[in-house]
């Protein structure tokens, strides 16, 4: 299938989220828009667009212009199977005791491992990356030390893999939510491949902001694997919905931005515990109190 992209940079966040909402209304609709930071400290947002039609380059010239743009550069994408393509080049990754693999690797589990069954096709979070890794390490470094947590939330979810991991190895109430509905379907088949369906509650929910998962509150363990700014935005509801000792796991950071997170959650009442660095990655443990 022929598959086209646009993409555009702009400064600032409000101007990116608007100008991927009128990216919407354009004819030929773009089948899905990401906007993204660009993680290298400039603070400029990335708008993208997925078509299946090349899109007009009039319409996306207009677009640039009205919420301040620079121009899109649109490409057309080589047709290729890329889930067969990732399925060959991902292999199994083994964080402590956790080892994360495809169904094309299922031989290779070894037998005294926590095993995680996450399809390439699911690109949420594969535990290839460096802080989906620095939380599995962590969470198996804070069960080495004899945590033992009874509530558990990943907040951010995306395959449910830190949700599952804790699952797996703690008797332990565990729900995960996530603001997009792609994400929450995909935990569910998370969970049903791995023969742990309805083990973990899982909710399309921004952070915290659930019923349920404020009835479940308060936590002794919160996963929250996402980006810097919404880390600093979460701090005050993480206080208000944590145990007091309890544990903190975030990622989702450039090592050069975790000083910042470190010091919105000490206002918050907590303390950094330990931190692990994978490449240009770091995964902090805070505690609370």
């Amino acid at each position: 299938m022929q598959t086209f992209t646009a993409f555009t940079k702009l400064p600032s966040q409000d101007q990116a989220e608007a100008l991927g909402e009128a990216m919407e209304e354009l004819d030929p609709a773009p089948t899905g828009i990401g906007v993204f930071e660009i993680e290298d400290g400039s603070g400029t947002w990335e708008v993208g667009g997925y078509f299946t039609e090349q899109p007009d380059s009039v319409e996306l010239a207009l677009l640039a212009s009205a919420y301040g743009a620079g121009d899109f550069v649109i490409s057309e994408v080589p047709d290729t199977d890329w889930v067969d393509k990732v399925r060959r080049e991902l292999t199994p990754v083994e964080a402590g005791r956790f080892f994360v693999y495809g169904s094309h690797d299922a031989d290779k589990v070894p037998e005294t491992s926590v095993p995680l069954l996450i399809e390439a096709a699911m690109a949420f979070g594969t535990g290839h990356h460096g802080t989906t890794l620095g939380c599995l390490k962590a969470l198996d470094r804070l069960d080495a030390g004899g945590l033992r947590a009874k509530n558990v939330a990943d907040i951010g979810c995306g395959t449910a893999v830190l949700a599952m991991a804790a699952a797996k190895i703690w008797e332990a109430d565990v729900l995960a939510s996530d603001i997009d509905e792609v994400a929450i379907e995909v935990a569910g088949a998370n969970l049903r491949a791995n023969g742990m369906d309805g083990e973990v509650a899982c909710y399309v929910a921004p952070g915290f902001e659930h019923d349920n998962i404020r009835a479940a509150a308060p936590f002794d363990l919160v996963f929250a694997n996402i980006l810097k700014q919404p880390l600093i935005d979460l701090a005050p509801s993480m206080a208000a919905n944590m145990t007091e000792a309890g544990h903190a796991i975030l990622s989702g950071l450039l090592t050069r931005q975790a000083e910042d997170v470190v010091a919105a959650y000490a206002e918050a009442g907590f303390t950094e515990a330990s931190r692990e660095v994978i490449g240009d990655w770091v995964t902090l443990v805070l505690r609370k109190g």
